[in-house]
């Protein structure tokens, strides 16, 4: 995560005032009160205060330094320097949260990590996905886009038998200078 290392503050100035607040309300209204949340790539950190306000218990992790060391500075929590890759925690949490994160990991390791994501899961625990809408992926600024469409996402998670779809959304970027990016937005229950 070397880019988010040497890039911290300019990609911080730009993310952490977003209003999540449509994609907040697709993932929270499957939990309940005071339920476990992964923060999963939590960047910033700017999503682990919010679900903090609102009272859930909140668990982060970020694979780069420079953005743990943010999410511990907004947030006052233990944010854990973490790959998806190495994730082990098993039926630990209500929901995971991994909001425009999961972009970076590279295709073929995406079912080990979806894998993982399910045994942190508590059981018929939800799952929220964000991604950029393409048919391709592609590379900037020395990162990793891996994208879907709504069709290749949702046969990606049928072969793999581990979630079931609960909602798919269709949004766009909400930073003016990328109004015209399309993300797609997933909100998953553990079959």
């Amino acid at each position: 995560m070397n880019y988010y290392d040497q890039h911290a503050e300019q990609y911080i100035q730009g993310t952490v005032s977003v209003d999540m607040g449509e994609q907040y309300a697709l993932f929270l209204p499957h939990l309940e009160e005071g339920a476990s949340i992964l923060d999963a790539g939590c960047g910033s950190g700017r999503d682990s205060a919010a679900f903090l306000s609102l009272g859930y218990a909140v668990d982060a992790f970020d694979a780069s330094n420079e953005m743990v060391k943010a999410a511990r500075n907004l947030t006052g929590l233990p944010v854990r320097c973490l790959r998806f890759q190495d994730l082990d925690d098993h039926d630990r949490y209500d929901g995971i949260w991994a909001s425009a994160s999961l972009l970076h990991v590279p295709r073929s390791e995406m079912g080990d990590v979806f894998f993982r994501l399910h045994c942190a899961l508590r059981r018929n625990g939800i799952l929220y996905v964000s991604f950029k809408e393409r048919e391709e992926d592609f590379e900037s600024g020395s990162r990793l886009f891996t994208c879907y469409t709504a069709q290749s996402f949702t046969s990606f998670i049928e072969g793999l038998g581990l979630f079931s779809i609960v909602t798919v959304h269709h949004s766009t970027d909400l930073r003016a200078e990328r109004a015209g990016e399309r993300w797609l937005n997933v909100v998953l229950r553990r079959a």
